[in-house]
């Protein structure tokens, strides 16, 4: 069969046109409608000019319209590149000159990071404001998102795409500080959706929170597997515990997948016993490592099972799922909580293999640890305009994680650890070298080392090390502060270790394992 992601809104249309397909605050919309709003906005990229494979940029929290925009670009053939809304203006900048996206879809509340975008001379021909725009003039032609909806008359017929083209194009931060665009196909996206399908057991009935972030794959694949079995979605802008909770209850949620931290603030929010979660029969979580006593409690608080996930933007995201197998049931409650806080057991759809540094499979001990690589419909066929970084990541046609894991005897995995020094704090991805090339900048700063430590709210926390030029004198404030300037806010370290000189290894490279391990006793310790 071949697919494409128009067929998954496609299916929801013919089966199921009067159903709430999508509700977002006071607002909800019937399939139907859903289809009639991307018509519009799919005949309106068309009259801009926007051609297959074009790229369109969108800087928005979980809403309708971001949900209305993936399927538009997709209708058109066009290449859709969402935004993390976290990142400074000219981190945006990058991005968008990179992509060589000719439209953004925007929010009004990103406004100022808009403003500084187009200070940094990015080619964009116009801007779409989802909201009331303000009076202020923009240099390049701007239009509401809802007039472009309903001012664009006519029949929409979607374009015929091969399963091959991209669809998608999601930026993650690159191990040397430069971004890498991330291309997904439709095949990808929509093997996802239907794996996904099979093995959560979506059905028509299941209402899915758009709780985590839109613009990141630990959400946006839902939307094309909700809307394939014609479930209903229901958004939430941006994560508030509570908000959250009121929402699971007043709109039913039966799934949705939070990452630990978000999870974490829910299960020891002071007022989390006055809410009905009576309707939830799953919750995932991914993005960061999670403890077995986090996972029994949020299963006893929240009265559902647990899933945990595992995956990457390459990889559309899962991998894994660590549901139990029949028979892993019948276990008692504290060994099936091993089974259910493991990285888990692959995808259907998912070959993947944890092998040793000369390539072997290792074995299942889980003691010996080895390097999970990949392979599948799933898996991206390479990263935007960078043939070198897309060689590097595969071979023999598997994709090499660059994560670490033993593996059992049932078949699930566990990770132990990450090849590179890549912190994940509140479920973002932040690479040490990218801070630390930021932190060199700093005329005061002499050397400088970035790693995660542990914390309690957001799973890890980014520290650095540093050590001062002869004579400078230096807060952590001020450091801090310098670094927000130049990169996102949650990539700047939490705290600031002053030392006279960092440790080194033997050949003279700055030894991060001797700088981390005080951090790790102390949490063993405590």
């Amino acid at each position: 069969m071949i697919v494409n992601i128009w067929m998954t809104l496609g299916k929801a249309l013919d089966l199921y046109p009067e159903r709430i397909g999508v509700i977002d605050g006071d607002r909800s919309y019937t399939y139907q409608q859903v289809g009639t709003r991307v018509a519009g906005l799919a005949r309106y990229f068309q009259k801009q000019r926007i051609s297959p494979q074009d790229r369109i940029s969108i800087l928005e929290v979980n809403s309708h319209t971001f949900l209305e925009s993936y399927y538009a670009a997709a209708g058109i053939g066009a290449i859709l590149n969402p935004l993390n809304y976290r990142l400074a203006a000219r981190e945006v900048a990058y991005i968008l000159n990179d992509a060589g996206s000719r439209w953004l879809i925007a929010a009004t509340r990103f406004a100022d990071v808009v403003r500084g975008v187009l200070k940094e001379g990015v080619p964009l021909e116009g801007i779409i404001w989802i909201g009331t725009p303000s009076n202020e003039s923009f240099p390049l032609a701007c239009h509401s998102y809802e007039d472009a909806i309903s001012t664009s008359i006519g029949t929409f017929e979607p374009v015929m795409v091969d399963e091959h083209q991209v669809a998608h194009l999601y930026y993650t931060s690159g191990t040397t500080g430069r971004p890498k665009g991330v291309m997904l196909t439709h095949k990808n996206v929509c093997s996802h959706a239907l794996g996904t399908i099979a093995e959560l057991k979506l059905v028509d009935t299941d209402v899915w929170g758009h709780i985590a972030p839109m613009f990141h794959l630990a959400d946006a694949w839902a939307i094309f597997a909700i809307t394939w079995v014609g479930a209903q979605h229901v958004m939430v802008p941006q994560f508030e515990a509570e908000a959250v909770m009121a929402t699971i209850e007043e709109q039913k949620i039966t799934l949705s997948n939070l990452i630990p931290t978000m999870l974490n603030l829910m299960i020891k929010h002071p007022r989390v016993g006055d809410y009905d979660f009576s309707s939830l029969r799953e919750i995932l979580s991914g993005g960061a490592p999670i403890a077995p006593e986090l996972v029994r409690s949020i299963m006893e608080t929240l009265g559902s099972d647990y899933i945990q996930t595992y995956g990457m933007t390459e990889t559309s995201p899962y991998l894994t799922f660590s549901i139990l197998k029949a028979h892993l049931k019948a276990l008692p409650p504290d060994a099936q909580l091993k089974y259910k806080s493991k990285t888990g057991r692959p995808a259907i759809g998912v070959d993947l293999k944890v092998v040793d540094e000369q390539r072997y499979p290792i074995a299942a001990d889980e003691q010996q640890v080895g390097e999970i690589w990949v392979r599948g419909d799933t898996i991206t066929p390479g990263y935007w305009n960078q043939p070198d970084e897309t060689a590097i990541a595969f071979s023999d046609g598997w994709l090499r994680t660059g994560d670490l894991a033993t593996l059992d005897s049932e078949g699930y995995v566990n990770i132990v650890d990450r090849i590179k020094d890549m912190i994940v704090t509140g479920g973002e991805n932040v690479y040490s070298t990218e801070v630390e090339n930021v932190l060199y900048m700093h005329p005061k700063i002499l050397e400088a080392a970035v790693f995660g430590v542990p914390d309690e709210r957001w799973g890890e926390a980014v520290n650095a090390a540093v050590a001062l030029r002869t004579g400078e004198t230096a807060t952590a404030e001020e450091i801090i502060a310098f670094c927000k300037e130049h990169i996102a806010a949650y990539k700047a370290p939490k705290t600031i270790t002053f030392l006279e000189e960092l440790p080194k290894t033997g050949s003279g490279k700055i030894y991060k394992k001797g700088l981390r391990d005080p951090f790790l006793q102390k949490k063993a310790d405590s």
